[in-house]
């Protein structure tokens, strides 16, 4: 398995060279991961997240992570500086450092498979997981932030569950869940959803309380750890969004109470059924009556922010409401990982592996059903499905090779293939109609985005003395990434004031930017014409900031800063101190750049 993962390693590394050479980082997330990074390699205290550089005229952003993951990028980085220095250093770290959460990932599917397919069956599982085109890209080069983490933490959740050592694989789920939650609490569903399985393990066979002990203790210990080692000073008060006092509360009581549970000696299913609900009862109750802020959506965003922002980010939608093409290539796999597991389920209901595939099972459509809650759902869905999949290959494909027509055994095999493990989605993904007028608008604002997230277009504002530059949300964590400038805001949601005000500044009247740009310090004006966030800006106001500006009509206290020639962006000095004239300077030719 380890070759295996140093070949996807050796074609990463290759394919996405030009990425690494240019610090490609397309995610807001991966640019702010490595500016904390950065951050602590300079000295930031180990607790302190807050991000200086985003509204330092306000204290900067509070940013809700942990330090967990800034760890192998930044011992890359040390260990690489001395031989490329420290910008090359850099790019490798996070070129490589996305890789590395990918052995742990293949490592849980191999020990999943190997323990309930066959031995031999886990290069299947191998090939199917390279077919899971939104699982892989948690792992690609640049890909440095969190997720690719997580999703380890949830194969070897996976591991755990099928593991026939009881307290082996009980310790190896609450392990993995402590140190899921304490990098973040995306996986937060998937983890309750462990601690059901093994509850319910438990109420059917009470042999399988050495499991639940062994999860309770470590769930609660690992995430005490977890907590006093990398919560930071922000999240040492009761928040609702990370590993604070609250979850960590709950960590330990649920623990406490599962270990609690194993040692009872119950012989009736009844019983110990009606135990695991008053258990999961007095938890609920505890949560509404001490946490009763936590009970809306864990961001506590304002319901403005919400409409205006939080609610229009697109992962966050469900899947039906995403292009069928989207929809098509994230569903097709989780299906089939679900029909997978509950045929092995079938087959294995006479052996000791029924109750480890029926948990599988289980988890895989908890899984697939997230699809309809978030889209960001599909890379874990995608992943929990390998084992369902390989079992219908290693069920599927040894009939047709066992036929006696050669045309059968070649064609037939290849056919079953490509069909049970869902490889043959991308294959079929080009040949389905697309929404044109969709399609259209989305491409033309990709190659925006691209255009201004170059590195080659970012450099030539170094020319300019540093200075705070007021921008769009989403191009805050890109510019402080690449130059030497600070910015106003980024997608980080305990900042929403900040949010907010970007989103006002650029969709209400003129005359009330310059008030903003001054609460936050504000030098610059720069705007990425079509950029995605700008669309938002100009469907919500037409007739707003953005939209005059996006029509050529520049007030006269906007005073134009040159740029090369090919530049994608449009930068302005804000004059304070030049007297508002209602008349806008005439329009530009050339529609869309002022």
């Amino acid at each position: 398995m380890l070759v295996f993962w140093g070949c996807v390693v050796a074609w990463f590394l290759v394919q996405r060279q030009g990425n690494i050479h240019w610090l490609v980082l397309g995610d807001t997330d991966d640019n702010m991961r490595l500016m904390q990074v950065r951050a602590l390699l300079a000295g930031q205290g180990w607790y302190d997240l807050r991000q200086y550089r985003l509204d330092p005229a306000n204290g900067g952003f509070d940013i809700h992570w942990s330090r967990l993951v800034d760890l192998p990028i930044a011992g890359l980085i040390l260990l690489l500086k001395p031989f490329l220095g420290i910008a090359a250093a850099e790019r490798w770290a996070c070129g490589i450092a996305p890789l590395l959460p990918l052995a742990i990932t293949m490592t849980g599917l191999t020990l999943t498979i190997r323990r309930l397919v066959a031995p031999y069956a886990w290069p299947v599982a191998m090939i199917i997981l390279m077919g899971c085109a939104s699982t892989l890209q948690m792992y690609a080069p640049m890909r440095i932030d969190h997720h690719g983490w997580q999703l380890a933490c949830l194969a070897m959740a996976v591991a755990g569950l099928a593991d026939p050592k009881r307290a082996r694989g009980g310790a190896t789920v609450g392990v993995s869940s402590a140190v899921s939650l304490t990098i973040g609490l995306e996986m937060l569903p998937y983890c309750a959803m462990a601690d059901a399985i093994i509850v319910l393990r438990w109420i059917w066979n009470r042999s399988d309380a050495p499991r639940l002990a062994a999860h309770g203790l470590t769930l609660a210990g690992g995430s005490a750890l977890g907590f006093a080692l990398f919560a930071s000073n922000a999240n040492q008060v009761m928040r609702c969004d990370a590993l604070t006092p609250v979850w960590l509360s709950v960590m330990m009581a649920t623990g406490s109470l599962l270990f609690a549970l194993s040692l009872v000696r119950a012989d009736s299913r009844w019983v110990r059924f009606a135990l695991a609900a008053a258990a999961g009862a007095a938890i609920v109750a505890a949560f509404v009556f001490f946490f009763p802020q936590c009970l809306g959506r864990p961001e506590q965003v304002s319901d403005e922010l919400a409409n205006i922002w939080l609610n229009n980010v697109r992962e966050a939608k469900p899947i039906y409401e995403h292009p069928r093409n989207t929809g098509f290539s994230l569903a097709v796999l989780p299906i089939i990982g679900i029909l997978g597991a509950l045929v092995a389920t079938w087959r294995a209901r006479r052996t000791e592996a029924a109750v480890a595939w029926a948990a599988i099972a289980l988890f895989t459509t908890f899984a697939g059903a997230m699809l309809l809650w978030q889209v960001r759902a599909g890379p874990a869905a995608q992943m929990l499905s390998v084992p369902g999949a390989t079992a219908l290959v290693w069920l599927v494909v040894p009939w047709f090779l066992r036929r006696s027509s050669m045309l059968v055994r070649v064609l037939g095999s290849a056919a079953a293939f490509l069909l049970v493990s869902g490889l043959f989605a991308g294959l079929v993904l080009p040949y389905l109609p697309a929404e044109k007028a969709a399609k259209a608008g989305s491409n033309k604002s990709a190659r925006a985005n691209a255009a201004c997230a170059r590195i080659t277009s970012l450099k030539p504002l170094n020319a300019i003395p540093a200075s705070t530059f007021f921008t769009h949300v989403d191009m805050g964590p890109r510019l402080i990434v690449t130059t030497h400038h600070n910015a106003v805001a980024g997608p980080y949601h305990r900042n929403g004031q900040a949010i907010l005000d970007v989103h006002k500044a650029f969709t209400g009247p003129a005359a009330a930017f310059r008030a903003i740009a001054a609460k936050h310090g504000a030098n610059y004006l720069l705007v990425c014409p079509d950029m995605n966030e700008t669309t938002v800006y100009r469907a919500r106001s037409p007739k707003g900031f953005f939209g005059q500006l996006y029509r050529g009509q520049v007030p006269n206290w906007l005073e134009p800063v040159a740029l090369p020639a090919k530049s994608p962006f449009r930068l302005w000095r804000i004059r304070y101190d030049l007297p508002e004239i209602n008349a806008p300077t005439p329009p530009v030719r050339r529609p869309g750049l002022p």
